[in-house]
């Protein structure tokens, strides 16, 4: 622990995960920044999960202070409900991270149901644009703040699924937008692709969806990585903790990719 983020007020939307036997995202996340002194807000629409990440965080640093929130961030008043807790609870907003994704029922573009479609862009991109919005008007008035966006390599990579990497790709322009519009307000914005991560969401979900073993799913998806093997959800927490730190000071607009160079194929 060296302090990279002591004091600050960080609230994570998406904070849980599934059960599986390995880490998400948005749970490791929540412990790097713990460990480096962050006073958290976890947000989830499960309960069990957000708390479960509690414990965690709380064993990661026993001293850090860590509320959390039960909601879903498509219902219309979720995100002003997020930013009203994270100021009556710490009374600032200093780190948004976005960690949003699903991607259930995707399909090619000719054979993509209405409702698949609309329920991928409503929380991958609109209630991510939403929880943005809702922050802007508290990061502006400190004069200071940080918001990073998880989106995919997939949206820059040719991929069979189409409203997922529409999804991500709006992600993507979005913190684009947002990081030129809100640099003189002192608000840095980026957002970070994961390429492969070894997730109980990224692989125990899509090999119960294809009906096979998840080390099997495993080894096929290392496979496809230059470096030979999937990445881990720590990697993706140590790119959001370098991003929401003051190290990062010089750097908004970024979408990075961690992805052990499987986008450098493409690109």
């Amino acid at each position: 622990m060296t302090g990279r983020l002591d004091g600050k007020v960080c609230v994570v939307v998406g904070a849980g995960q599934q059960p599986g036997p390995t880490i998400g995202n948005g749970r490791a996340t929540s412990m790097r920044f713990a460990q480096e002194g962050a006073r958290l807000l976890l947000v989830d629409r499960v309960g069990d999960a957000v708390e479960r990440t509690r414990n965690d965080v709380t064993a990661a640093n026993t001293t850090t202070e860590v509320a959390t929130l039960t909601v879903d961030i498509t219902a219309d008043d979720a995100p002003d409900t997020i930013m009203r807790t994270a100021i009556e609870t710490y009374g600032r907003l200093d780190v948004l991270h976005n960690n949003v994704g699903i991607g259930a029922g995707d399909a090619p573009p000719h054979r993509l149901a209405d409702d698949v479609f609309d329920r991928i862009i409503d929380v991958n991109l609109r209630s991510l644009w939403r929880c943005c919005r809702a922050a802007i008007p508290q990061m502006r008035e400190q004069g200071a703040g940080v918001i990073t966006n998880i989106s995919s390599i997939a949206s820059v990579a040719a991929n069979h699924i189409a409203a997922y990497r529409m999804s991500k790709a709006g992600v993507d322009a979005l913190t684009r937008n947002l990081a030129v519009t809100n640099a003189k307000h002192g608000i840095r914005v980026n957002a970070i692709l994961p390429g492969l991560i070894d997730t109980p969401l990224g692989v125990d979900s899509a090999a119960a969806a294809l009906g096979i073993d998840r080390e099997v799913l495993a080894e096929r998806r290392a496979a496809t990585v230059p470096m030979g093997h999937q990445g881990t959800a720590w990697d993706v927490a140590n790119a959001a903790l370098f991003l929401a730190s003051d190290e990062a000071a010089f750097v908004t607009g970024v979408c990075l990719p961690v992805d052990g160079g499987q986008s450098a194929r493409v690109g």
